[in-house]
């Protein structure tokens, strides 16, 4: 069986300045695996290049349950099934969430599952409130993160790529986000948090922790990487792998 993803010797620059210099990483079906880093180290980058922004040179392979995605275009990835939930969710003034959904199913006629879905995650994740709201307009930072984790259910992707979902939450919705993280985990399903912090992962059952210095990936464990991280920080770890 293939993996959500697997990523061999990925390669990213912008100009002159290479950002990732080679970076493997496979995630399994039904697991939940996070990268960690300190700023600069090419976290963010692994997700741009991922999603094809096209800001970046790249080299390398990628694969999404063995379908190669790195010639393909952002809505081709997409329909592949990779998504990204943002570290900064867009507002959208006159678009609503009901919107995107029924845009989503417009795009994916066959999709027979698609009804069961929305219905599940509206009321797993209590979206009633919010559906009929322009997308992120006067929503909290927590509600933000909500409405992405609603379409994340909705969408149900093979990959989902979650950046630095608890940036600027407060510890109630950093321990919100982690639930709704959990309640979207599936079989079918593989999931990447890119955070610079552990706090979020102590209140998930993360399957592996991934840390990326200088652009790439320098060491894998369990969670207990992510605490010694807390404790230790990357100064160690940056010595040992400086360009």
């Amino acid at each position: 069986m293939s993996n959500a993803l697997e990523v061999t010797n990925l390669k990213a620059s912008i100009g002159d300045l290479e950002i990732l210099r080679g970076v493997d990483l496979t995630v399994p079906f039904g697991e939940v695996h996070a990268v960690m880093g300190p700023n600069g180290s090419g976290k963010s980058t692994l997700c741009h290049a991922l999603m094809g922004k096209s800001d970046y040179e790249t080299s390398g392979d990628a694969l999404v349950d063995g379908v190669d995605i790195m010639g393909m275009t952002v809505d081709e990835r997409a329909r592949a099934g990779l998504f990204e939930a943002f570290q900064y969710p867009t507002e959208i003034p006159g678009v609503t969430l009901n919107d995107l959904t029924e845009a989503m199913a417009a795009s994916n006629p066959d999709d027979d599952g698609y009804a069961a879905r929305e219905s599940a995650t509206t009321k797993t994740l209590s979206m009633n409130p919010f559906r009929e709201r322009f997308v992120n307009v006067g929503l909290s930072g927590g509600e933000k993160k909500r409405s992405e984790m609603y379409l994340l259910g909705v969408a149900k992707p093979k990959m989902a790529i979650l950046d630095e979902i608890d940036s600027g939450l407060d510890i109630d919705a950093v321990r919100e986000v982690a639930a709704m993280v959990e309640a979207m985990r599936s079989d079918d399903m593989g999931i990447l948090i890119i955070t610079h912090y552990s706090r979020i992962l102590r209140y998930m059952d993360v399957d592996k922790v991934h840390v990326m210095v200088n652009g790439r990936i320098v060491q894998s464990g369990g969670p207990e990487v992510a605490e010694e991280l807390e404790s230790g920080g990357y100064t160690e770890l940056q010595a040992a792998n400086a360009r």
